[in-house]
């Protein structure tokens, strides 16, 4: 099978200032006298997998686990202080949707603007426009400006836009648990549709019973470090069975 994904012995480290600076200028003056102090955060431990082709890999753990780590280091966000990442393919990730977003300017204009920054044309954008349009629910307010928007507007008018097309790799995190429960149906369904026509997957989930459903392998983030990385049923079973 065509390997995706590589990730090979990737640690993350942040430096944190220990020191309760509550101005930049204080932060300045102590940092010209040497007294700023920093403790070392590792995010990452060490981790490793392997993602196929067409695979479609559940991240599970508790929070502050490092599932949005190890997501945004694949996309490119984050540099890993340790370690390689190696893509068979273009990423489209969905992490913080609309961040692309201009909040001075319309739905409209967005739609152009943030499928710019995804890598789509202004032609397929127009091909596929009335679609995008359709698919967000945003109706007559797609001609104000965004700050006039809820936040759950922005977020189904992101995630129409970059899922318009079928990416070779999309990095998903709790994309599926945002807005109504309507939304959340068509954004499985859409998420089902890309699966099914190959596109290999990277998500997060809280939901484990959307994780069996929708996954043939599942990553265990623990702490930073990889607990267990395998198939579904056996790493679900595995985690659940925490406590008990």
């Amino acid at each position: 099978m065509e390997t995706m994904i590589e990730v090979q012995n990737v640690s993350m480290r942040f430096r944190m200032a220990n020191d309760r600076i509550s101005s930049l200028k204080e932060y300045a003056v102590q940092l010209l006298r040497g007294k700023i102090h920093y403790d070392e955060f590792e995010a990452l431990k060490n981790v490793s997998f392997r993602v196929e082709k067409g695979e479609v890999i559940g991240l599970i753990g508790h929070n502050g686990a490092g599932k949005s780590t190890i997501l945004k280091v694949i996309s490119g966000i984050l540099k890993p202080t340790e370690g390689t990442v190696r893509l068979g393919a273009n990423v489209v990730p969905l992490l913080e949707l609309g961040s692309g977003f201009d909040l001075d300017m319309t739905g409209r204009e967005n739609v152009f603007l943030n499928g710019a920054i995804l890598g789509y044309s202004e032609e397929y954008l127009k091909s596929k426009y009335d679609e995008i349009v359709e698919f967000a629910g945003i109706g007559q307010f797609i001609d104000i400006p965004l700050r006039n928007y809820s936040s759950g507007m922005i977020t189904r008018l992101a995630f129409s836009i970059a899922t318009v097309v079928r990416p070779d790799i999309l990095i998903v995190d709790e994309v599926l648990a945002v807005g109504d429960a309507e939304f959340q149906e068509k954004s499985y369904l859409r998420m089902r549709d890309l699966m099914s026509g190959g596109t290999t997957v990277l998500f997060v989930s809280h939901n484990l019973s959307q994780i069996r459903q929708m996954c043939n392998k599942v990553l265990w983030m623990d702490h930073g470090e990889m607990k267990m990385f395998g198939p579904t049923d056996i790493v679900c079973d595995a985690y659940a069975g925490i406590g008990r």
